[in-house]
This record gives structure tokens, sequence and C-alpha cells, in this order.
């Protein structure tokens, strides 16, 4: 997978805007930085699309800039001179893909049924836009559709919101999700940036999802977990469930059989994506115990503890159970 496209992964979201004024788009940028999402799809809807990407090319060299809505050869050329990173097209254009492929720059066609996915194939690409999303079926058809595609990942957008956007990124063939609640046209030409920067981190928060899913104590010896594990059953009816590791009490008590991470023990904080909340945290300058991390066959982490304790109790990431 291309870097850039990496980097998209991590992050999870992808603002998509409609510029009007190109006078807004570095304070825009800004606004997006500051609350969390540093990257932006500015679309070629309008004439200011190229000026503001080359403003903010210039002015906020932080923010992972991207055109969209891009129809023609000639826009992918503007594109990469006014500082594109990466190209998004609302429908599979051949000639489009071709010259993005041949210029070097990764490009995410749109694609809604397995023709035009067996079209992005053909040419070499592997993630490609699901626009639009909800009105194509939503979620449910691109699980349905990626079954026979298992190298294929998704951009879905279009009638994505922070009330879906959870679901869509805890289903892992999804890349990233487009949106443009966050960056509502009405919000930038009014310069109401400080709104845009909190829409940005509540997106955050409903894409990634946290939850505490249990308390773990640190015990000395797995006589003494035995010996609390039993405790708890007798006082409130619980059913212990003994591991290699630890003894769980209950779903949200987990008992140490020797003493782990935490001077008094651990925290579980459920999430959509380890993976992207710990680029979100990292983002912030908070850092991660790199022996900590665990992941899947596909290198994918699915925990991670903070390096650094609260309360006495170290906290670490897990994935949620996807059912």
């Amino acid at each position: 997978m291309h870097a850039v496209l990496d980097e998209l992964r991590k992050i999870g979201i992808i603002p998509v805007i409609k510029i009007d004024d190109a006078e807004k788009a570095v304070p825009l940028a800004k606004a997006l930085i500051s609350g969390g999402i540093p990257c932006a799809e500015i679309t070629f809807r309008t004439a200011q699309g190229e000026k503001a990407i080359a403003a903010i090319n210039k002015e906020a060299p932080g923010i992972l800039l991207g055109a969209g809505t891009v129809l023609t050869v000639d826009q992918v050329d503007k594109a990469i001179a006014a500082g594109a990173k990466f190209i998004v097209s609302p429908g599979f254009n051949p000639k489009v893909v071709a010259h993005c492929i041949e210029k070097g720059i990764p490009v995410t066609p749109g694609c809604s049924n397995p023709s035009d996915i067996e079209m992005a194939l053909e040419m070499g690409l592997d993630v490609v836009k699901f626009f639009p999303a909800e009105q194509s079926g939503g979620l449910e058809y691109i699980k349905a559709i990626a079954a026979p595609y298992n190298t294929v990942s998704f951009i879905p957008t279009g009638g994505i919101n922070a009330q879906n956007i959870g679901k869509y990124i805890a289903y892992e063939k999804v890349l990233a999700c487009g949106g443009s609640w966050m960056v509502n046209a009405d919000l930038i030409n009014s310069g109401n940036f400080e709104k845009i920067s909190a829409l940005c981190k509540e997106a955050l928060m409903s894409l990634l999802s946290f939850q505490m899913v249990h308390v773990g104590l640190n015990l000395e010896n797995e006589e003494a977990a035995l010996k609390a594990a039993n405790s708890f059953s007798a006082l409130f009816g619980f059913q212990s469930v003994v591991g290699n590791s630890s003894i769980f009490a209950s779903d949200g008590l987990e008992i140490m059989k020797s003493p782990g991470y935490g001077k008094n023990g651990h925290i579980a904080i459920a999430t959509n994506s380890v993976l992207r909340a710990m680029a979100y945290f990292q983002r912030a300058g908070i850092e991660f115990k790199s022996e900590s991390v665990k992941t899947d066959s596909k290198g994918t982490p699915t925990v991670a503890y903070f390096k650094d304790e609260i309360g006495g109790f170290a906290v670490h990431l897990v994935n949620k159970k996807q059912g």
C-alpha cells in the first residue's frame, strides 16, 4: 500500500471540503489540525479548489492534502502542481486513473459495483472510494461486495456522519471514511473555525469510540489470584474463567497471577481501532511502551500500553469485539 494511503488509514477520517473562498483555506487547515484531523480532500467542484490546495500546501504543511472530484487529466496535473498528495474521483475514469499511476500519485476512484472494482484491480489499485456510500447500500453492501475481493480496501463517502462513522470504521476493509459534516460550507464561509475544530474532535471520538472494558489487579502469585477470584465468586456469584496468566473473576475484573504492568494493575480501554487510536495519541505527543504492542497476523496492532501510568494503573488499548 502506498505510504500516503497508509497514513490516511491511520487518521481514519478524510474531511471532504468544498471551498468558495481560497482566503479561508489556511485557517481552515489549521482548524483541522487543531481538531486532530491533519488531512483534507479539497474538491475541484469550485474554481477556488486549486488555489486553496496551493495556499494550504504553502502555509500549513502539516496537513496531508488531496484533491477531490477530479474528473480530467488536466485537473490531475493542476492538483499535483498545487501540492496535492492524493487524488479522489467520484467514478472510475480509466484515463484519470492511468494518468495518476503514470505520475506516481495515489488515486482512489469511485467504485460502487463489482465491475468498477474489477477495473480498479486490473489497473493495480487496492484502495477504492465507495460512493455514494449510504445511498448505495451502506456498510452491509460493502461487506457483501468485499467478500470476493479480499485484497481491496474501501473509503466510503456520502452520507457518513458522526452517528454512523463508528460502525463503518470498525470494519477491517474500510481504510478511512470521507465526510463533510465537520467542514460544512456555511461554517467555512462564516469563518467559524472554532466550531469546525470542535466537530473534528467529536468526529474522532465517534470514530475511536473509547469504552472501559475491564480493570486488572496485580497479585503476587497464582494462589493469591485464585483466593481473590473465589472471594468475588462467593460474594457476588461471579463465574471465574481461569487463563494462563490471569483469572477473569467477571467480564470487567481481571486478576493477574503475577504482577504485570502498573503499580497496582491495569485498565483496559476498548476502541474501534487500536491502530488509529495509537496514531491519534502519538500525534498529540503521547507515547506507548513499544514492547507491549501486540499485533495480528497482518501486523496490525491489537493491544498497546501507554508509557505513563494513571493513578498507579497502567492503561492499555484493545480492539472492540466485532459481532
